[in-house]
């Protein structure tokens, strides 16, 4: 299946476009947190959102939910981590599966960690975003994954499955009294390797042997989850239709620049939404 639309995010932007497009009967496949914003949702105060008195940033993410659900929006629970400009479709790939649409809305905020060094670099060599994906290049070797999203405690746990040896550090108190799991004491600052990751190095200048680094984050630098798409600074590059270089690919919210205000991003979601209609229009004549 073809859907009409890809939205990779589920913060304001993206719930902003997946309302009108719903409106709109198109076929939607919406990737990201059943929890929606989870900036918005630690906000402790928020009074600049028109309509809506001094509201919390956990009440406001609840309305945003019940309107979700209201209007039948369902949400796919898949991290994507590389997309494909196909020519006159995209390709998406999440947790191993291959989705595809006639046209992408980027909605995915700004990654909250800087990247490793050689991060960029080693990606697909010897270092991996999604450990259901490659873990299996990597039965019986000795791992490190480095992971910021308690959701994916799961990709932790296969790893310890396969692996002789796992090395892990995360932000969110993960244990572990497998045998062949050792926990670090601090993150992991650089990959080192000249053809593949053979060895990474922690913020005290520990070295330790690898095979292998897997990466667990709750966002993907925009430029390593679509090749070639253009950035103006760490962010994507947009025109006043919200779309990027890639043509029938779109970019809303704090994906494309300061301010990082819920109004900002609801306004560009709406943007994009429509252009996006008139880009399927063109495609169906």
């Amino acid at each position: 299946m073809i859907y009409d639309v890809a939205i990779v995010g589920t913060g304001p932007a993206g719930l902003s476009a997946a309302l009108t497009l719903k409106l709109h009967n198109k076929e939607i496949i919406w990737f990201g947190s059943t929890l929606l914003s989870d900036k918005v949702g630690k906000s402790e105060k928020i009074a600049n959102y028109p309509g809506v008195p001094m509201t919390s940033g956990a009440d406001l993410n609840k309305a945003f939910s019940d309107q979700a659900k209201e209007m039948g929006l369902e949400l796919t629970d898949k991290k994507v981590t590389n997309i494909a400009d196909l020519g006159d479709h995209f390709m998406l790939l999440a947790d191993n599966e291959t989705f595809e649409a006639r046209t992408v809305l980027l909605s995915t905020g700004i990654p909250q960690a800087k990247g490793m060094e050689n991060e960029d670099r080693l990606l697909g060599m010897g270092v991996s975003y999604c450990a259901t994906c490659d873990g299996f290049l990597y039965k019986d070797k000795t791992v490190a994954v480095y992971c910021t999203d308690e959701r994916m405690d799961h990709d932790i746990k296969y790893l310890e499955e396969i692996a002789s040896k796992l090395y892990v550090y995360t932000n969110f108190g993960y244990t572990s009294d497998a045998d062949n799991v050792e926990m670090l004491t601090g993150p992991i600052k650089k990959l080192d390797g000249t053809m593949k990751c053979d060895s990474i190095e922690l913020a005290d200048g520990t070295k330790i042997d690898v095979d292998g680094v897997f990466i667990l984050r709750p966002a993907i630098a925009p430029s390593t989850l679509f090749t070639g798409l253009e950035l103006d600074g760490a962010h994507i590059k947009v025109d006043r239709n919200q779309e990027t270089n890639y043509k029938g690919c779109y970019a809303a919210g704090d994906c494309t620049g300061r301010p990082y205000q819920i109004a900002k991003a609801v306004g560009e979601g709406n943007v994009a939404a429509h252009a996006i209609l008139e880009r399927l229009s063109e495609q169906a004549k």
